[in-house]
């Protein structure tokens, strides 16, 4: 069983006549337009020589030079709307240090530089007196660890994210207390607790695999989250205050826990909060497939603590509930049509027929599972979801030596 979850402008130039414009000097023009089309004439047959004498020769070397050409209007581009456009906000020697870090960050890759230029655009706002702990400045550091983390200088990026979050809540429990400063105090709050889920990940991936410390880190946002919510809900919203985290980045610290608990085997504990996941997102979307999908694998391996002090449910009960869930994830992703249709849709489809098939073979239906994993490969196979086929196949292995 397994789940997969898939982080112009146009110018107008005015064209005034002059008097010299309305005088024509036609045999100048004459003189002048033949000796354009001798040019043309030569320019064409000097290309037809080449290209008969050198054939590969020119014909590389016209790619070559439409190929270089393509790439400076990219470039041109993405800097112009990616690096140039995101940085109105800020004050120009600041902008001026960004560039070259986003240059160096994402077009000629430079870790050295493209760090050495974050610092100088953090120094220069610190000198001018731009807000630590305004969107600008905590984005800038937030872009510096991804950047850590893209060059997997995985545990530069935590201790970046530590800092900004330890500085985020001693800020909170004293500025973000002062009267007129509620909508900041939302903004840095949730901050907070996007670098928490953050910092829950990194903690969680191969290159630092302190799944612990993870753990702690994804429950603390999570709770932060939960805990403004709810007293939002039981007090009101304070004047200025402003919205609270949308239900999409709700469901997104939720979905990060879930995660967590699924890959240390406690499904318990990660069910309840896909459910809530679900309850928090539109019902006809891709991701909903994926969740629906994700809450079926957990349902259908819970194994509840000892000391729990209910009753937990039969095994038969819960492999029927997760059959249901991949049912249902089926059903709506057969709905959602291009161009709201993503890959996660497609892989959602195939994840779920192949559990289909291994509910089916919990059951000891040898028939439905051969079915629904032969389907599972060939849905697999017609997205190019290697993963899916080589799973299938080791499902159809299984099934194979049952029945033989």
């Amino acid at each position: 069983m397994f789940a997969r979850s898939i982080p112009r402008a146009l110018y107008h130039t005015s064209r005034r006549k002059t008097q010299c414009q309305s005088f024509r000097f036609p045999m100048l023009s004459r003189v002048q337009q033949g000796k354009t089309q001798s040019r043309q004439i030569s320019t064409r047959a000097a290309a037809k020589k080449l290209f008969q004498e050198y054939p590969f020769s020119f014909s590389l070397a016209c790619f070559l030079i439409l190929t270089g050409a393509g790439s400076l209007l990219y470039t041109t581009y993405v800097y112009n709307t990616y690096i140039v456009a995101n940085l109105h906000n800020f004050p120009e020697p600041v902008a001026n240090k960004l560039r070259r870090a986003l240059f160096y960050s994402n077009q000629d890759v430079n870790p050295k530089k493209a760090v050495n230029y974050y610092r100088q655009a953090l120094a220069v706002a610190d000198e001018i007196g731009m807000d630590p702990f305004s969107d600008e400045i905590l984005g800038t550091k937030i872009a510096l660890a991804s950047f850590m983390e893209k060059v997997n200088q995985h545990q530069k990026a935590i201790d970046i994210l530590e800092i900004v979050r330890a500085d985020c809540k001693k800020w909170l429990e004293t500025t973000g207390k002062q009267e007129g400063r509620q909508a900041d105090r939302t903004r840095v709050l949730a901050k907070t607790v996007a670098i928490s889920v953050k910092l829950g990940d990194l903690y969680a991936d191969e290159y630092i695999a302190d799944q612990d410390t993870a753990g702690k880190n994804l429950i603390e946002g999570v709770e932060t989250a939960l805990k403004e919510q709810k007293r939002r809900e039981d007090e009101g919203t304070l004047d200025g205050e402003g919205p609270w985290m949308s239900n999409e980045e709700m469901g997104g610290a939720l979905e990060s826990l879930a995660n967590h608990y699924e890959q240390k085997d406690q499904h318990y504990l990660a069910a309840p909060l896909y459910l809530q996941c679900l309850a928090l997102l539109p019902q006809t979307s891709c991701h909903a497939v994926v969740l629906m999908n994700n809450l079926s694998i957990s349902l259908a391996q819970q194994i509840p603590p000892p000391t729990s002090t209910t009753l937990p449910p039969s095994r038969p009960a819960l492999v029927s509930s997760a059959r249901t869930w991949a049912q249902k994830s089926l059903s709506i992703a057969a709905g959602i049509k291009p161009p709201e249709r993503n890959e996660e849709c497609d892989v959602g489809c195939a994840v779920a027929t192949h559990n289909l098939g291994e509910f089916a073979e919990m059951d000891g239906d040898i028939a439905e599972a051969r079915r629904r994993y032969e389907e599972a490969k060939g849905l697999s196979q017609a997205i190019g979801f290697r993963g899916g086929v080589e799973r299938a196949e080791e499902g159809l292995g299984r099934v194979e030596k049952l029945a033989g």
